[in-house]
């Protein structure tokens, strides 16, 4: 074997052992979610066992990620990403900036006009606005936001955001599974 399959090989058990602290689990939770056994996982974090694709792909699945994200393989080929973007009802545009579920999301949306309805759920937002004028609606508080401007929130909120007039908004929006307070960075709509 040579010295950088070597590296790259001896490189996953850390990485997994990491993933896994990241996320607050224990072992005996991980091999529950995956069915592989304490000491396979344990030999498996420490080095002592090679891994395998029978190996990498439950703990994949298990957390949430790509298997090359588990194994950091050298880059090879296109280093472009080709977006694709999906187009939503109203002409509304999303373009996913990341592909990797349970971490933090981003996209950039082109929000069209759209009926306001607050929604909430687990989990914490950010919002950049690239162009036009944004309108955020948390709770009762209302905010418009402009190019350059920021707003983060704890999604548990009741919210809403969309154009502030009838054009339509640009903005980066990034979504993460955990949150804290809500702090928002603008003034108050008068």
């Amino acid at each position: 074997m040579d010295d950088d399959l070597d590296r790259i090989l001896g490189d996953i058990g850390p990485r997994l052992r990491r993933l896994r602290k990241d996320r607050g689990l224990t072992l005996e939770a991980l091999s529950a979610d995956t069915g592989i056994s304490l000491s396979a996982l344990s030999r498996l974090e420490s080095g002592r066992r090679r891994p395998t694709l029978d190996l990498l792909i439950p703990l994949a699945r298990a957390h949430r990620v790509a298997i090359d994200q588990l194994i950091a393989a050298p880059a090879t080929g296109d280093p472009r990403v080709h977006l694709a973007p999906v187009h939503k009802r109203r002409g509304t545009t999303l373009v996913p900036l990341t592909q990797y579920p349970g971490r933090v999301q981003v996209f950039k949306e082109i929000l069209a006009p759209r009926e306001q309805k607050l929604v909430s759920h687990t989990g914490y937002e950010w919002l950049y606005v690239l162009a036009g004028e944004l309108r955020l609606v948390l709770g009762e508080r209302e905010f418009t936001l402009r190019p350059g401007e920021i707003a983060e929130f704890d999604t548990t909120e009741p919210h809403w955001f969309g154009p502030a007039n009838g054009s339509s908004v640009e903005i980066l929006h990034l979504f993460g599974p955990r949150g804290e307070q809500a702090v928002v960075r603008t003034q108050s709509k008068d």
